[in-house]
């Protein structure tokens, strides 16, 4: 990746006319267009990384009624609370510490949500472990199972509460999976992780499929550096945690529900994304297909 200018990871990926490393005005969390007021949101992974930096402090700004603060540190996600709780001290938060690879601690999380808010109108599936890293050959199995153990498994059991727990089945929510560009591009290195987000990001394409009511996206956050962070991008142009939380902020309104079942990059312009909508719409575009062409009557 040496010959790559610092640009390739947004460049390379780039579908709008317009991109951004940071928060910009239209996915300002601040914006009184994206406010939640009345809404309970639940981030995964709030305690460090993404969740932490970008993603509560985004929500905390956007005023919802209450957040639900998931990760597997005490001690951090009280720190993640806090935050929260200086920003806008009249939202109400749950902090939960949980390991979201088990049915059981999963279930216990939203016994707690009911217990505290009735249910909750937005998921952000954000938590995510890469384990592993050699080439294919030189990956433990244990090491490689555990990326889907979290990534895949955990996204499920949280999705699958989360559906649940909705008062009806007309209830309006929206699920958004974190994942990565590595689903869909070659990186040897990391292919349990990759693979695993993979599966992420086909999730919401299932989701978008059987639930009507259910605006489920997959966004790609770019290169933010955190503890998971691969040493061999830092040479890149980085984006910052905010733009990742503006994103989702924006994701989690009415002007996303046009993208359902689709993947995005924070990087790309949603002003420009919705001025595309009905290309997007008529085309299919933005989900993961198989290239070719099918049918029989080609060969007819």
């Amino acid at each position: 990746m040496d010959q790559l200018p610092p640009d390739f990871f947004v460049s390379s990926l780039q579908f709008t006319k317009r991109v951004y490393q940071d928060v910009y005005p239209a996915i300002n969390p601040t914006n009184p267009e994206l406010g939640l007021t009345g809404k309970v949101v639940i981030i995964t992974g709030a305690s460090r990384g993404i969740g932490a930096r970008g993603i509560v402090p985004a929500f905390a700004r956007a005023g919802p009624k209450g957040i639900v603060l998931v990760g597997t540190n005490v001690d951090a996600l009280q720190i993640s609370e806090a935050g929260v709780k200086e920003a806008n001290p009249s939202i109400k938060t749950l902090a939960v510490a949980a390991d979201i690879s088990d049915a059981s601690s999963v279930a216990e999380l939203f016994a707690r949500v009911k217990d505290s808010f009735g249910h909750a109108d937005i998921l952000i599936n954000n938590a995510a472990v890469r384990s592993g890293g050699g080439n294919i050959h030189e990956d433990k199995p244990e090491e490689w199972w555990r990326n889907f153990e979290v990534n895949t498994k955990g996204a499920f059991l949280l999705i699958q509460n989360f559906i649940n727990a909705l008062p009806t089945p007309s209830t309006p929510a929206t699920i958004v999976n974190v994942v990565t560009a590595g689903a869909w591009g070659a990186y040897p290195q990391m292919s349990g992780y990759a693979l695993s987000k993979l599966a992420a990001l086909q999730l919401v394409a299932k989701v978008a499929a059987a639930y009507p009511n259910i605006t489920a996206i997959a966004l790609h956050p770019g290169l933010v550096e955190t503890d998971m962070f691969h040493p061999s991008f830092r040479r890149f142009n980085l984006d910052s945690p905010a733009l990742v939380g503006g994103t989702l902020v924006w994701l989690a309104g009415e002007k996303a529900k046009f993208l359902t079942g689709r993947t995005i990059t924070s990087n790309w312009s949603v002003e420009d994304l919705t001025e595309r909508k009905d290309e997007i719409e008529a085309g299919n575009l933005l989900k993961i297909g198989l290239q070719g062409k099918f049918g029989k009557e080609q060969f007819e």
